[in-house]
């Protein structure tokens, strides 16, 4: 099967079913990371360039891996060993790699929108890795894939997403993805670090963290983002954690099989204490296996597949 887009730019505009088809392909292809050799020819003569110009381990390592397996050719190319050095631009850069034969560029940029731009320069296909303060969809369906897998549905469960909404690409995918399969959305946090235009979308908003968590199913901690801040958004780390951190007896506050999510890298002690990190309810290492499940899912649907789905 194929989606009927040539790029993944975020799950705003992104279908209930063109999400099940990604999440039911992702599970198809985990089998494949069980084998003893990882290994299969679904992108042999594909070429896949990862773009980074921002720091990642992750996501990069993820796409280069679930590349790699398909057998697809991959380019790694970040910002500062680049003519980008040199004063190259953005635009510049991009039909510079599509005219050596890149099929499909998987793109990080600190500006919002970027990838947009990108898709409307280059005839391949374009995955947004992370766009500035815009979205981050591919953590968004891993993230759902995770909670699938161990809930057996998304519809009706109560997500709380935790910590820094202000900063999050990975907070508004996961607003956008999750409403659109049916989940109830909670966010909560500093006021300061809760962003204006929240009353627009489909979540209800907290301040109080006791509160946001009663009977929650799932809750996704964001890490604190300190690179991203550059004036004072709370009195202090130790503040935000007394407020905002995660810890077990705050998680007696949630239904009595919840989910501990996180997207890494993780502060441990300030927004998610050690022993909740590795708790028997934290699914983080499962979300990082998903993330190349997920990742394969879209270089197939993208490049490989045959039949489509409708995106309405």
């Amino acid at each position: 099967m194929q989606l009927q887009r040539k790029d993944i730019l975020g799950l705003q505009d992104m279908s209930a079913a063109e999400i099940r088809l990604i999440l039911e392909t992702a599970s198809s292809y985990k089998e494949i990371l069980t084998r003893p050799v990882k290994k299969v020819p679904i992108l042999r003569g594909k070429s896949i360039c990862t773009l980074f110009y921002e720091n990642s381990t992750r996501t990069r390592t993820s796409f280069e891996l679930a590349a790699k397996i398909m057998s697809a050719d991959t380019t790694s190319i970040s910002a500062a060993g680049s003519a980008v050095n040199k004063g190259e631009s953005f635009k510049d850069t991009l039909l510079t790699l599509e005219a050596m034969g890149i099929d499909l560029f998987v793109i990080r940029h600190s500006a919002s929108g970027s990838s947009h731009f990108a898709s409307q320069i280059v005839k391949s296909h374009v995955v947004n890795a992370g766009d500035g303060l815009h979205e981050h969809p591919t953590q968004g369906l891993l993230d759902m894939l995770t909670i699938q897998e161990n809930k057996l549905r998304l519809e009706g469960l109560r997500v709380v997403v935790i910590g820094d909404i202000l900063h999050s690409r990975v907070a508004r995918s996961n607003i956008w993805g999750l409403s659109h399969m049916g989940a109830q959305v909670r966010v909560c946090g500093p006021n300061t670090l809760l962003p204006a235009e929240l009353d627009k979308l489909p979540v209800q908003k907290f301040t109080n963290l006791d509160e946001a968590l009663e009977g929650a199913d799932v809750v996704n901690i964001l890490r604190i983002q300190l690179e991203r801040m550059d004036r004072g958004f709370f009195p202090s780390v130790r503040e935000y954690s007394r407020f905002f951190g995660i810890n077990k007896q705050r998680l007696r506050r949630c239904a009595s099989d919840v989910l501990v999510m996180h997207p890494g890298p993780m502060n441990r002690g300030i927004e998610i204490t050690p022993d909740v990190a590795d708790g028997e309810f934290a699914v983080i290492t499962d979300q990082v296996t998903n993330g190349v499940a997920v990742r394969m899912a879209l270089l197939y649907l993208l490049m490989g597949g045959g039949a489509s789905v409708a995106a309405a």
